[in-house]
């Protein structure tokens, strides 16, 4: 006769409410900068500031951990981590060759042009928003939003759940996400055209997904990532931008994008 083991019981709710507490709070004091870069996380000092116990807390650590924001030290516990531009840079690179695989997997395994209709209603909630001659931090904040639901919608399409954790794999870190510079833009003069310039790459990717064109619907969403590189570029060259930015107190100012480190 096979012993069974018991079933592993699910954490308490409470336990997994202050898992949770702890986990969000502590993402945006990091992101925020009100924990800076290189910065030991002190467990018992923090878990008395987020009212939350130890272990909870040491669990939304090894989540951050995961997630690339702490680093975990030789003989214990955790740093907060910075960001090289160049690395950034490398990771809107992988998420643009992983949206670029979506595209051409959703042109390839389309059913029925009615699958598209997600995706073509967040393209026509832009279009509008693009179009606005002196657009304001409204407008780019409906805009994030739509962008944002296009680009979960394509992932959709691609009928991969092995693409999908590679995705959030690597849009783990905030500077990854499509919208993270957006907001950036809200107040420079290159703001329309860059927005512009984005949504007709959003239909031209809705146009070759539709016609089953999978090579041509990877290399436009490819390109189409390219764009989250010129809005680093232009937060890096202003303070004020940067703060704008999840975590941009966390990227460095003094290695520029593709300047690489070398280990010394």
């Amino acid at each position: 006769m096979i012993d069974h083991a018991p079933p592993i019981q699910p954490l308490p709710k409470v336990r997994q409410g202050q898992q949770l507490k702890a986990l969000l709070r502590l993402r945006e004091l990091l992101l925020s900068g009100e924990v800076a870069p290189g910065e030991r996380v002190a467990e018992i000092p923090l878990a008395a500031r987020l009212a939350v116990s130890r272990t909870p807390l040491r669990l939304a650590l090894v989540t951050l951990e995961h997630e690339g924001l702490l680093a975990m030290l030789p003989g214990g516990g955790f740093v907060v981590r910075d960001f090289d531009p160049a690395d950034i840079a490398d990771a809107i690179e992988l998420r643009g060759v992983l949206e670029g695989t979506a595209a051409r997997l959703a042109a390839e395994r389309l059913t029925s042009p009615k699958a598209l209709a997600p995706l073509l209603a967040s393209v026509e909630v832009m279009e509008p928003l693009v179009r606005i001659a002196h657009p304001g931090l409204v407008d780019f904040e409906a805009y994030v939003a739509a962008n944002e639901t296009f680009h979960a919608r394509l992932l959709d399409l691609a009928k991969s759940p092995m693409l999908r954790r590679a995705m959030e794999q690597a849009m783990a870190l905030p500077f990854a996400s499509p919208s993270s510079f957006v907001l950036t833009q809200a107040d420079r003069p290159e703001s329309r055209e860059i927005l512009f310039l984005a949504q007709a790459q959003h239909r031209a990717i809705l146009q070759a997904i539709e016609r089953r064109e999978g090579a041509r619907a990877e290399a436009l969403a490819r390109e189409h990532a390219q764009l989250a590189k010129q809005n680093l570029q232009l937060a890096l060259g202003d303070t004020e931008l940067l703060a704008t930015v999840p975590g941009g107190a966390l990227i460095r100012r003094d290695s520029p994008v593709g300047k690489r480190r070398h280990a010394s």
